[in-house]
């Protein structure tokens, strides 16, 4: 996605593989672009548009990651006026943990250390969040697609699979407010290399708890050791790229507590960048997702 200046007004250019016709893009005044990722493919598109801002949402976990944000870079640095890059991140604590989850070890990682090197004159900034709050919500009420491979809480099942012991710190936020952190980054004068936004920190034994309270029924419960993740994923270092193995890298991303962004630079950078925002609880999205259609 692009951002291009219009009439002092924020215009998104949507980039994708396919052409969209969608009514939903247009009644919003998302223009649509077709394009291949390549980075004469994107310099095009942002040349004739006057975009300032390439935001990348590309969930790729393997190494066409780097291939594609590469082009990216090099696009921005082309063009005349993009000179602003936000790669696909959403992760965690990515300064005390940047090899989790050991996916993104080997895909984020690596172009993280071709920004601090060779971004030039382009801006960029590796935004943060935690897991999706959404991830809580039943699947009719969310956009986002569930991933109960990855995401310990099953409201299909109405199961839970505490991992670790279930007390290892994480942080949550709702993604519609992690784009809204977005649109306030677009803003902003200076950037970060690495920002944080948190709707809450808590534990899973603390959410279940929260879960449990709002629905008025318990979580039927199962659990996987440290140990035997751990193991796990020591013997499948070498299929990373294979979904189910990846999984369990998530399980091993959150018992070390990575998904839990620092607290203390979350809030210091709340105050700098998203006093227009409002961060939900998961607590106060359950109520609101009663409340409407979608959340």
């Amino acid at each position: 996605m692009t951002i291009s200046p219009h009439h002092c007004k924020r215009t998104v250019l949507f980039l994708s593989t396919k052409k969209f016709r969608y009514p939903w893009f247009t009644s919003r005044n998302i223009h649509v672009y077709e394009s291949d990722y390549s980075a004469g493919s994107v310099l095009e598109i942002i040349n004739a548009t006057n975009a300032t801002t390439l935001i990348s949402f590309l969930n790729v976990n393997d190494e066409r990651y780097i291939t594609i944000h590469n082009a990216f870079l090099s696009a921005c640095k082309s063009s005349r006026t993009c000179k602003r890059l936000m790669p696909s991140e959403y992760c965690g604590d990515i300064e005390a943990f940047p090899m989790r989850p050991r996916y993104y070890g080997s895909t984020r990682e690596p172009f993280r250390q071709i920004l601090k090197n060779e971004a030039g004159d382009v801006e960029y900034t590796l935004l943060q969040c935690g897991w999706f709050m959404d991830y809580f919500l039943p699947k009719e009420k969310s956009y986002m697609k569930p991933v109960p491979d990855e995401f310990p809480i099953n409201l299909d099942e109405w199961t839970v699979r505490i991992r670790g012991t279930g007390d290892e710190l994480q942080s949550w936020t709702l993604g519609r407010e992690v784009a809204k952190a977005v649109v306030e980054l677009c803003a902003a004068k200076e950037w970060e290399p690495v920002v944080y936004v948190v709707g809450q920190w808590g534990t899973f034994n603390e959410a279940v708890k929260i879960m449990e309270s709002f629905y008025g029924r318990p979580l039927k419960k199962s659990y996987t050791f440290a140990e035997e993740i751990r193991s796990f994923v020591t013997a499948n270092l070498h299929n990373e790229h294979e979904y189910a193995v990846q999984a369990v890298m998530c399980d091993e991303f959150s018992i070390d507590g990575a998904t839990a962004c620092p607290k203390e630079k979350t809030l210091r950078q709340r105050e700098t960048y998203f006093r227009n925002c409002k961060f939900s609880t998961i607590e106060e999205v359950l109520k609101r997702a009663e409340e409407v259609d979608f959340l």
